[in-house]
């Protein structure tokens, strides 16, 4: 018996079982069924019976004897070999700097201790294909730390190539500066300091990042966290100089970190150096008193340069941003409010029948605990008493204080040749890319706190590897951004933008990925943490033939069309 497709005119086909036979002297054949209303795959398996081929059910001829999550960890690690970060780690293969490579891929797909990572990469307890790809073998949390041992001497030339591949001559260097919690009290680089995390009782550290203008991460140093931000300066500039043979740039920072002393005392002595910063608001209001900046400018418009005697050599960039002013108003009342609740219930104390609050000592620390809960004391008039408390705004004051309001100035000593005062107020605003370098290393999507280590060396190893690990991150994002909530098309919402003083505005391509929630291809949206964890269904399964003999083989799932998108936007393949 056998299976013949017959051709039917204009019809499909008709799949016929016949039989052969001999009748006499001649072969004959005849038709024993019509098969075409079944399925191919059932023809297919009858032809085979028919063949006198064995048929196993799947499971009964291969077991799945391991799965691994890979298809994000490919996605990591493909940028990372296309970005060159092995070259830059050490020019020869060695096992320190797979080691150095696995905690770097680790540290944006599952970040975790040295002990998790390293757990993740025994081939007995691995949580990826990681280990298996670098070809790792058994992994110890001690062979990390050797690795990181191995890596920090490197940090200088590394950050130097870095530097020379994202900034150059007249070039802007964004910096500025965070505070990472620490757990324990050994570490000599710990100490209390002004927390950023709000973590009260717990030491610190202060990290400092170097970008580029586009927010491009290209150094890292760790100071001792009782460091004021300014302190942090002069050791970067010797970086940019000295290190990085940059004889010329634009220092971008915040005013914090730029103050006048360290302008006259730092960056002005230096030739070729210049800066761009802006100033706090006592700064602004003697600009209003002085007459350099009168207020009526801005009846009609948002941007004005002017010149004071007092900075001399620089140009002062006033914007006016009406939004801002009504955000800062909203939330000055919120605060006074709030203040004034709290002060009620400690008034209402004193005037109670029983048990009153007595004693000027007593209720002034209960009056100056709520002050500075809020810290919009200045704003009141206190009177206090043995016997009772009183309480008011100062309208008068507040009202005198509101002017201002919106309103920042924006210093710089760059000709306006070089950069032309809109050129000057969209560089400042550049430091926003920084601070969202700060966000990913520090909750994100790197976890870089809290800290643990105790020696200061391993310590500013976990820092350079955080942000060696953003640096990769942040070439993902912007090749992966039509499929992220990231405006990919920001020309368009710039564009859009009636001033470079008013809020930014998205373009119409990422207004409608909000809208919609879907891709130009159709795919779901996504943010890069979720798109990673879809990646990582993308598995690799080790299969064993159930034959004697039969050697086990890998092999991957069939990435969905969604998956197959991302890694053709990162350029590489899911097959490493």
């Amino acid at each position: 018996m056998y299976i013949e497709r017959v051709p039917n005119r204009n019809s499909p086909p008709a799949v016929l079982l016949r039989e052969s036979y001999r009748d006499g002297g001649r072969v004959r054949k005849r038709t024993l069924a019509n098969l075409s209303h079944l399925p191919d795959a059932t023809i297919e398996q009858l032809r085979r019976v028919l063949r006198g081929e064995t048929l196993l059910a799947p499971d009964e001829a291969l077991e799945i004897v391991r799965t691994h999550p890979h298809g994000h960890v490919a996605a990591v690690l493909g940028t990372l070999r296309r970005l060159g970060v092995e070259r830059l780690l050490a020019r020869g293969r060695s096992r320190e700097r797979d080691l150095v490579l696995a905690m770097l891929v680790a540290r944006l797909v599952e970040p975790g201790s040295e002990l998790a990572t390293a757990r993740g990469l025994d081939p007995e307890t691995a949580s990826s294909s990681l280990g298996e790809l670098l070809g790792l073998g058994a992994c110890e949390a001690d062979d990390l730390y050797a690795a990181m041992d191995w890596l920090l001497p490197r940090q200088a030339r590394i950050e130097a190539a870095l530097a020379k591949r994202h900034l150059g001559e007249r070039t802007l260097v964004l910096y500025d500066v965070t505070s990472v919690y620490f757990e324990g009290q050994r570490c000599p680089l710990v100490a209390f300091g002004h927390s950023r995390d709000r973590k009260k009782g717990k030491p610190q550290i202060v990290l400092g990042l170097l970008c580029s203008a586009e927010g491009c991460p290209v150094a890292a140093e760790v100071f001792a966290g009782n460091t004021g931000d300014p302190k942090t300066l002069g050791s970067q500039l010797r970086k940019v100089r000295e290190r990085f043979g940059l004889e010329h740039v634009v220092w971008v920072g915040d005013r914090g970190m730029l103050t006048q002393k360290r302008i006259t005392e730092e960056l002005r002595p230096v030739e070729g150096l210049e800066w761009i910063s802006a100033l706090r608001e006592p700064a602004i209001r003697k600009l209003v008193e002085h007459g350099s900046l009168q207020l009526s400018l801005f009846d009609e418009r948002d941007l004005a340069e002017i010149r004071d005697p007092k900075y001399p050599g620089e140009r002062l960039v006033v914007c006016r941003n009406p939004l801002l002013a009504e955000e800062r108003a909203r939330k000055l009342e919120g605060l006074l409010q709030s203040t004034e609740r709290e002060l009620e219930k400690i008034a209402a104390a004193t005037r109670r029948a029983g048990r009153p609050l007595r004693g000027r000592a007593k209720i002034g620390l209960r009056v100056g605990k709520e002050l500075n809960r809020f810290k919009v004391g200045k704003h009141f008039t206190l009177e206090i008493t043995d016997e009772g408390f009183r309480y008011a705004r100062k309208e008068e004051a507040i009202a005198q204080e509101a002017t201002l309001d919106g309103f920042y100035v924006v210093r710089t000593s760059v000709p306006t040749a070089v950069l032309d005062a809109e050129q000057t107020v969209r560089a400042y605003k550049g430091l926003s890319r920084a601070e969202r370098a700060f966000r990913s290393l520090e909750t994100v999507d790197l976890q870089i706190r809290p800290v643990y280590h105790r020696l200061a060396d391993r310590v500013r190893c976990h820092v350079f590897l955080c942000m060696l690990a953003y640096y990769v991150e942040w070439h993902m994002r912007r090749a992966l951004a039509p499929m992220l909530f990231e405006d990919d098309d920001p020309a368009a919402g710039e564009a859009m933008r009636e001033s470079v003083v008013a809020p930014a505005q998205r373009s119409p391509r990422v207004e409608r990925k909000a809208r919609c929630q879907r891709t130009e291809q159709g795919h779901p949206v996504h943010s890069f943490q979720t798109l990673l964890a879809d990646l990582a269904t993308l598995a690799k399964n080790t299969l064993q033939p159930k034959v004697e003999g039969a050697q086990p083989f890998d092999q991957l799932t069939r990435p969905t069309p969604l998956q197959q998108r991302a890694f053709e936007l990162l350029g590489i393949s899911s097959r490493m």
